[in-house]
């Protein structure tokens, strides 16, 4: 892998796509250099795709983040959301925005994910 930031995305979920589609749009207009990869490419990752769809992972620096810190690396990537970055790292807003991913986002998302597979 290289310097580049890499974004690993659950692309069947239309949540997901969503979001993930308009940084890929402010990415691209921006010339950042950022890659979004859907869950096919998740054994690049050393993920399965299962692993993969439970949350979003980023790969930043040299290694591999997932949930909140993850946002928080894409966001830094990019200018227009670095202030969400900085936002979500301070003292008493990220234990919350963690608890509200890990708990409440995240688990909703992939519960809809699966619900999507069996169909």
């Amino acid at each position: 892998m290289t310097h580049e930031t890499r974004v690993l995305y659950n692309d069947s979920c239309p949540v997901c796509r969503f979001e993930i589609d308009a940084y890929r749009r402010r990415a691209q207009a921006e010339g950042l250099p950022i890659r979004f990869d859907a869950l096919d490419r998740a054994g690049d990752w050393g993920l399965t795709p299962d692993q993969a769809a439970r949350r979003l992972h980023v790969w930043h620096d040299g290694r591999v983040l997932s949930g909140l810190a993850a946002f928080r690396a894409l966001w830094s990537a990019m200018p227009r959301w670095r202030w969400l970055a900085r936002m979500t790292g301070l003292p008493v807003i990220r234990p919350l925005a963690n608890l509200v991913y890990d708990r409440i986002a995240a688990p909703l998302l992939y519960r809809a994910h699966l619900r999507r597979q069996r169909r």
